[in-house]
């Protein structure tokens, strides 16, 4: 468990960091599960669940589509918890619908106080980019933040 603090250090101000990791996707452009290609020594999916998990947030939870069994059995042969795994039961709707699904969820921990939403295709990101990300949230509490690249808004 990693709290973000501020310069006071001051415990009562601390960021408590959860991640969304977004994969109901039908990745129907592409044919087959862009979650589960191969990605290094794991897959898509395995990436990101390591590359979160090192960053040491607080909580990190999966969204997933209901029935997707090839997404539980990768999240299984990952060890990540069931308990962990948000399902959307209408994968159609799209990613917002992941983003409520997430935002109903009663499983989060208590006293969060921010959280990540992660597409899930995008496992090129590094990992110093993301500490960064984290690290700015941690310092603007008070504001949503989204990452930009030149000025302009990006995922």
């Amino acid at each position: 468990m990693t709290v973000f603090e501020n310069s006071r250090a001051d415990e009562q101000h601390a960021c408590k960091l959860a991640v969304v990791l977004l994969a109901a996707g039908a990745s129907s452009r592409m044919g087959r599960p862009k979650l589960l290609l191969p990605w290094g020594a794991t897959t898509v999916l395995g990436h990101l669940v390591e590359q979160w998990t090192r960053l040491k947030t607080e909580h990190l939870a999966v969204v997933c589509a209901v029935g997707d069994h090839t997404v539980e059995a990768e999240l299984d042969r990952l060890s990540f918890p069931s308990h962990n795994r948000i399902v959307n039961s209408t994968p159609a709707s799209g990613m917002f619908g992941s983003i409520q699904c997430a935002a109903r969820w009663a499983g989060w921990k208590p006293g969060l106080t921010r959280w990540v939403i992660v597409l899930g295709d995008q496992p090129h990101l590094r990992r110093e980019t993301l500490r960064r990300l984290v690290d700015f949230a941690g310092e603007h509490r008070q504001a949503v933040c989204q990452p930009s690249r030149a000025g302009r808004p990006r995922h």
